[in-house]
């Protein structure tokens, strides 16, 4: 079963224009290896202020995660990457503050498809 991610990260509003240079384009390397992953229709959104969320969907994300713990490529993104980050205690893909998700329309209208 597809399991949807959320997650928050706040960039240093003075180093936002640096960490949005470093997304246009990401490394082709660090897409293949989040691909490789498992992540797919992963998005990451700035809602002024330095706050950006996440998402993406996994079939299994502990499985993800582990898979890019061990990844040389991403270890070395996630040390380029954390000076932009307020207040992360390690690498930003592994403490980013993730949230539970409240509503999905295709989970709900399956649902209630199937009832009917």
């Amino acid at each position: 079963m597809s399991q949807r991610v959320c997650f928050t990260l706040r960039v240093k509003p003075e180093s936002l224009d640096g960490y949005l240079e470093r997304h246009d384009p990401i490394w082709p390397e660090m897409l293949e290896e989040i691909a490789a992953s498992g992540r797919r229709g992963y998005s990451i959104f700035h809602l002024g202020d330095g706050l950006l969320v996440g998402t993406y969907e996994t079939d299994d994300d502990a499985a993800s995660q582990a898979y890019l713990a061990r990844s040389e490529v991403a270890a070395r993104w996630e040390a380029s990457m954390a000076p932009f980050f307020i207040g992360l205690d390690g690498r930003p893909d592994q403490a980013a503050q993730t949230h539970p998700e409240v509503f999905h329309l295709e989970t709900q209208l399956a649902a209630a498809r199937a009832a009917s």
